[in-house]
């Protein structure tokens, strides 16, 4: 099928490589090139690089109408939309002629929006998963074509399990495009009353709250990598937290309990937590007990 492409981070690449495998990518649309990282270096997103390096048309609008002509030109068959980062204006929903599916990565109607990978880490879900759906005007609305679950490690980040979701998500979409072509899609409506929704992250949301459960702050710190990373402060200034692990402890709220051989312990606001790896501002990630000796963290210290 002749299939028009919509998709920006790295989460999306596994399925546009699937699409281009398997059926004939049109054109793919994606953000325009953003200053990114220390230096502000501008830098194309991974499915603007990805397409490039297999050849495909790339267009890289700020505004969807600026291309509206390039894109009914195109005629695609179906529109494929893998967090794209902008909804789709009902004119562009319509141009395919099957229709457009969107690859999301949880169990819908559970964790609609834009962070439902961080959600699931955070809630200590056992299982995560990945959903094919029709796209609607409402925002992860659309009837269910495909699901797959997949289980949350105990180690697992927001990373690595994103990581997963997008391969799994890439095998599913093939069976969904599959299954369109041949006229043998079962759509499944969605329950709204058992909807739930997660909104878009900002740095801000990393900041660790002692006062909740050591098993909330672990999963907290998992949730939060590799963006925008789990942090607090020490002595007023930011202090990025990337591992910790419950231990036995007892204190107030952020209060550093003892330092050992591998980090420092920390009382949460049950239990405690070892924090084992850490970044101090424009630094390098060290070992907590490394932090510990280079910057004289002592018991008796408060985070936060």
């Amino acid at each position: 099928m002749r299939v028009l492409f919509f998709g920006t981070p790295r989460f999306a690449v596994p399925c546009l490589e699937a699409c281009a495998r398997a059926h004939r990518v049109v054109a793919v649309v994606t953000q325009p090139d953003r200053p990114a990282g220390r230096g502000r270096r501008v830098t194309s997103p991974p499915v603007a690089v990805r397409a490039r390096e297999l050849g495909l048309v790339v267009l890289q609008p700020e505004r969807l109408r600026e291309a509206r002509e390039a894109l009914e030109a195109s005629a695609p068959d179906v529109g494929v939309v893998v967090a794209y980062g902008r909804i789709l204006p009902s004119w562009l929903v319509r141009l395919p002629r099957l229709g457009c599916v969107n690859v999301h990565p949880s169990l819908l109607p559970k964790y609609r929006g834009a962070s439902p990978v961080q959600a699931a880490i955070r809630n200590g879900d056992p299982t995560a998963g990945v959903s094919v759906l029709w796209v609607t005007e409402e925002l992860d609305a659309g009837d269910i074509l495909g699901q797959k679950e997949v289980p949350v490690s105990p180690d697992d980040t927001a990373g690595t399990l994103e990581a997963k979701l997008a391969e799994e998500g890439a095998r599913l979409l093939l069976e969904v495009l599959d299954a369109l072509e041949r006229g043998q899609l079962r759509p499944r409506p969605q329950d709204p009353a058992q909807a739930t929704y997660c909104g878009k992250l900002s740095k801000e949301d990393g900041l660790i709250r002692w006062d909740e459960p050591a098993e909330v702050v672990e999963r907290h710190v998992r949730a939060m990598d590799p963006w925008p990373v789990a942090h607090t402060l020490h002595r007023g200034r930011l202090l990025r937290i990337w591992r910790v692990r419950p231990v036995e402890g007892r204190g107030q709220p952020g209060e550093v309990l003892r330092v050992t051989p591998e980090g420092f312990v920390v009382a949460t606001g049950s239990g405690a937590v070892e924090v084992v790896e850490v970044q101090p501002p424009s630094g390098r990630r060290m070992t907590g007990a490394e932090y510990a000796r280079g910057y004289r963290l002592q018991p008796g210290d408060r985070l936060g």
